[in-house]
């Protein structure tokens, strides 16, 4: 994949109400700050929480972190592989469910998130240390744990996009 000629990126979870909104916060924020000009959004491979708000305490963390945020849940849609460059996924149900529904030319795109941290980069895609947790059921520290680990992965992906 040629990182120079991205102009789009979407990030997936599940419900697209945890983790998937921070990441696109977080990536937006990352992107802008570098200069670069890529659009970011978000979704979940599930339909279950579509036209919802994120969820309070992801919106909370963003807030108290310093990040703005208005999100409306929505699924992946199967044309979007079309038209996004890269596909960030949070965990391996996630990858699988996207490399279910992505025509074989468009699959390359799909990635985990974490596999862009610069001290993850060299792990397998099915070790566990490159899963971004689904906080949803649990405690706000959780949240910011989550939040911290999709910083450094937007970090390492700017890095690598500005080369």
């Amino acid at each position: 994949m040629n990182f120079k000629e991205i102009k789009s990126i979407s990030v997936v979870c599940a419900g697209n109400i945890c983790r998937s909104p921070i990441g696109e916060v977080v990536l937006r924020d990352r992107l802008d700050k570098a200069g670069l000009d890529i659009f970011v959004d978000s979704a979940g491979t599930g339909n279950w929480h579509e036209g919802e708000d994120a969820n309070v305490k992801s919106v909370k963390v963003l807030r108290e972190s310093g990040y703005e945020i208005a999100h409306t849940a929505r699924q992946f849609k199967k044309q979007w592989f079309e038209e996004r460059d890269l596909i960030l996924v949070m965990d391996q149900d996630n990858l699988k469910n996207l490399l279910a529904l992505a025509p074989k030319e468009h699959a390359h795109k799909i990635f985990l998130m974490k596999k862009f941290d610069p001290k993850l980069k060299d792990l397998a895609d099915d070790d566990e240390d490159l899963i971004v947790p689904d906080p949803y059921h649990q405690p706000i520290d959780d949240f910011y744990e989550v939040l911290d680990m999709l910083e450094k992965a937007a970090d390492g992906l700017v890095a690598l996009l500005k080369k």
